[in-house]
């Protein structure tokens, strides 16, 4: 099976920043689109969907002429904290994607076991929201806070 780009991408991201000493790296989105062969835009792209403050990555970037992107994995020290985060981090709504990508990250921190983790995607899903999409993202947005509440005080 052939991967997509994106995907390659990220595993190389993913791999470089796991070998860091300093906890982040840096790179330059027109050098990593030469090693990659692709548009300045896929690295763009590659960055704001895979490497989002739900799946624990905070990105910063300086533009100029030594401008980089600074791609650094949160490390979780306190568990509580990190909830009352993911608490704060859910809005008044949420979509689904953005839903499963803090499930997984509860999963990776082994916050939850992998049954739980299927519950909890069990019960966002759009099909068992069949509302307007605005009212789904709201009520799904307080499930999962019920959820990490519950989580907080187990």
């Amino acid at each position: 099976m052939m991967r997509n780009i994106s995907d390659v991408i990220e595993d190389y991201l993913k791999k470089i920043l796991e070998q860091s000493k300093n906890g982040y790296i840096e790179i330059q989105r027109n050098e990593l689109a030469d090693k990659f062969q692709c548009v300045p835009s896929q690295i763009n792209y590659v960055i704001k969907t895979r490497f989002t403050v739900e799946k624990g990555y905070v990105v910063e970037s300086k533009r100029g002429g030594g401008g980089y992107i600074r791609i650094r994995k949160v490390r979780v020290v306190d568990e509580q904290r990190f909830l009352q985060t993911l608490m704060r981090l859910i809005d008044q709504d949420i979509s689904q994607g953005a839903a499963e990508n803090i499930i997984d990250r509860l999963l990776e921190m082994d916050v939850i076991t992998e049954r739980e983790g299927r519950m909890m995607k069990a019960v966002i899903q759009r099909s068992v929201l069949p509302f307007e999409v605005g009212v789904r993202d709201r009520l799904r947005a307080k499930l999962l806070k019920s959820m990490i509440v519950a989580l907080m005080y187990h």
